[in-house]
């Protein structure tokens, strides 16, 4: 392993602008893209790229070789819904960027100048081999959180992979709450803005904002133009099997909607009706409980009977320590796995689990032909593994951003290591620094 890491390390610091050709042999390869793991394959990178992935791949012809026999060589993990690096210490405000109380913006914020490289949450998820994350805003006096990103989890200050990605709004519980207490108040004030969005595009020097008529300021109207157009994503945060349907419904008045649905725990009681919309979602993979009234039907078996039916379905973090804790999604996929051997259940295989928080992910949000697997042409996001990913004593040996070799430390593993094996007579003094 010192070998390895020593290697890779030439590889990927020292000549980083040269034409790089490296080959990852040996290990049990997963492409990612829903199929079984392969034994004995091979990994093929230049420049920043995959080249090929897989059994009998041929390894070039000057190729720098790396033996990752015994390990497991898979493409990062994309966490599909998260607040990653918006948030330090939920409790204190100043460290909380991802809702806007007291601002007179909703749709038009934008989240990318928020995110901070240096959370010590991107690092700690950056050692649990999430490579790449979908950020969110939060909803605070309106429908509307405003504008989300993609963002890399490398070691440096370029985080942000897409700005504006999407819009994100709530139409479950929380929107109503957030619209004046009912869901007609919530379903009104989307289709009014909606609305507004459309005037908006027909004459922006026109356009009045905050008036009586319009109850949405220019900078919001203008931020809904690219999604009532079909440009950008509306991510539409919903629970409960009745709010599915009128979400479906929307595309009735506005066709032209491109809506993924996040959390969805009743998704499997309507899941032909979601899989006919051919609206894709990103599920809460282990609700199983009526925490709130809009999940009263939440089962862990919701994503396996979703994609049973034909939906396009990832796993997401929203309200599960969706700040924080994203390396806890190969912990969930590989519970969906085990769910096979519980009778009456229904859960993934495990190329399909692992899909699920890799390409699966990646492809809901336009960026499979970038991000989430090994397959030709793809960012070099690659995580070797001591073992298989899925189970929650396998490590990170090996990470790669865009081919470039990332630290796997963090706040908790410099205090591990400085802890581990002290005396008590090694402790400094409490007035000493």
């Amino acid at each position: 392993m010192k070998a390895l890491l020593a290697l890779l390390a030439t590889l990927y610091f020292a000549t980083p602008a040269a034409a790089q050709t490296v080959a990852i042999t040996g290990g049990t390869v997963v492409i990612g893209d829903g199929a079984d793991p392969v034994p004995g394959g091979t990994v093929v990178v230049r420049d920043g790229r995959i080249v090929a992935a897989g059994a009998n791949v041929a390894v070039p012809a000057g190729a720098q070789i790396v033996d990752a026999t015994g390990q497991w060589v898979t493409p990062g993990i994309v966490g599909g819904f998260t607040r990653l690096g918006l948030v330090e210490v939920g409790a204190v405000s100043s460290t909380n960027d991802s809702s806007a109380a007291d601002s007179d913006f909703s749709a038009g914020l934008d989240v990318a100048p928020a995110i901070n490289p240096l959370s010590a949450a991107i690092a700690t998820n950056r050692t649990g081999g999430v490579t790449r994350a979908v950020v969110a805003p939060e909803t605070a006096n309106t429908i509307f959180g405003g504008q989300g990103a993609v963002i890399d989890l490398g070691a440096d200050m370029d985080a942000v992979m897409r700005p504006r990605a999407f819009q994100f709004v709530e139409l479950g519980e929380r929107g109503a709450a957030r619209a004046g207490g009912s869901r007609s108040a919530s379903h009104a004030s989307f289709r009014n803005a909606l609305d507004q969005a459309l005037i908006y595009a027909r004459n922006p020097a026109a356009y009045g904002g905050q008036s009586s008529d319009s109850l949405l300021n220019r900078v919001d109207a203008a931020a809904l133009v690219p999604v009532v157009q079909g440009r950008i994503p509306l991510v539409v945060h919903v629970e409960q099997a009745r709010d599915i349907l009128s979400v479906i419904a929307l595309r009735t008045d506005y066709p032209r909607l491109n809506i993924i649905l996040v959390g969805v725990s009743e998704g499997w009681t309507v899941a032909p009706q979601i899989a006919a919309a051919g609206i894709p979602v990103i599920a809460s993979a282990l609700n199983d409980l009526p925490a709130q009234f809009e999940q009263l039907a939440a089962t862990q078996s919701n994503i396996g009977r979703m994609r049973d039916a034909g939906v396009q379905v990832a796993i997401g973090m929203i309200d599960d320590n969706d700040a924080h804790q994203i390396r806890y999604s190969t912990q969930y996929a590989g519970n969906l796995v085990a769910l096979n051997n519980v009778p009456g259940a229904t859960g993934l295989s495990w190329g399909e689990a692992f899909a699920a928080i890799s390409s699966w992910p990646a492809e809901i949000m336009g960026l499979g032909n970038e991000i989430g697997s090994l397959r030709p042409g793809r960012r070099a996001d690659i995580v070797i593994w001591d073992g298989d990913p899925l189970e929650l004593s396998s490590n990170v040996d090996v990470m790669l951003i865009d081919g470039v070799q990332q630290p796997l430390t963090s706040r908790q593993t410099r205090l591990r290591d400085r802890y581990l094996s002290i005396d008590e007579q090694q402790l400094p003094q409490a007035f000493e620094w």
